[in-house]
């Protein structure tokens, strides 16, 4: 059954900037929601723009090493391999999957937004899945991966949704607003989206029809279950 897939999509890229740091995925992002995925009972598959190696954000390893569910992933060989080996856009057949999840890191706000061949491709890609009565999500940072997809009509599919994201207050909290390509928050804004957030770093999850969006690490499973509850519901 398509609905029983689900593809989780994270960035190839892993520098920061100009900071000479390492970026990637966060890893309580994808940590989360795949246990919240796979204790449904959905099957889970990794893309990203490239294909090939998707890398992790060392720092959120090291502050989340308490946390039993990111060091379950962290010891998981196969799904770990997995991240090594991800599917590019092409690979994937829209009908096969219930939804697609966006990751979020810093890395996303380098490979996703811009209308390069592998962003437009999986954007293109999301957009079959929506249209195929499929869900789009993300959290955090995951959700700049919205910003190229244009569904068949020709309109963005953030216009007049309620959307979340790592906001621009929260950027400059944590002393990157000035390292990242664009404020993701007013960008979204731009576009149309019905920008809703809380407090910095608290839990906030948005449902739009068939799309979900959390706003940061704290809402990675709140976001995860809500994509759940949605594909039930179809």
């Amino acid at each position: 059954m398509p609905t029983q897939q689900i593809l989780m999509v994270v960035t190839n890229h892993g520098e920061l900037g100009n900071t000479g740091k390492p970026t990637g995925w966060y890893l309580p992002e994808l940590a989360h929601p795949y246990e919240v995925f796979t204790k449904a009972g959905y099957q889970v598959k990794f893309v990203s723009p490239q294909g090939g190696k998707a890398p992790m954000d060392s720092a959120s390893a090291e502050a989340f090493k308490d946390d039993e569910c990111c060091q379950k992933i962290l010891n998981n060989t196969k799904l770990m391999e997995a991240l090594e080996h991800t599917l590019a856009a092409a690979q994937c057949k829209p009908e096969d999957y219930g939804a697609i999840f966006y990751v979020g890191g810093h890395g996303p706000m380098w490979d996703l937004p811009f209308k390069t061949l592998n962003a437009t491709a999986l954007a293109n890609l999301a957009a079959k899945i929506y249209e195929n009565n499929g869900v789009i999500s993300a959290v955090c940072h995951g959700t700049v991966g919205f910003i190229p997809i244009k569904l068949s009509d020709g309109h963005g599919v953030i216009e007049g949704q309620n959307i979340t994201s790592f906001t621009d207050d929260e950027e400059k909290a944590v002393g990157l607003a000035d390292i990242v390509p664009f404020p993701l928050e007013s960008r979204l804004c731009s576009m149309g989206a019905n920008f809703v957030k809380v407090d910095n770093f608290q839990c906030n999850v948005q449902v739009s029809g068939r799309i979900v969006t959390g706003q940061n690490p704290a809402s990675a499973t709140k976001t995860a279950e809500k994509v759940v509850q949605v594909l039930k519901s179809l």
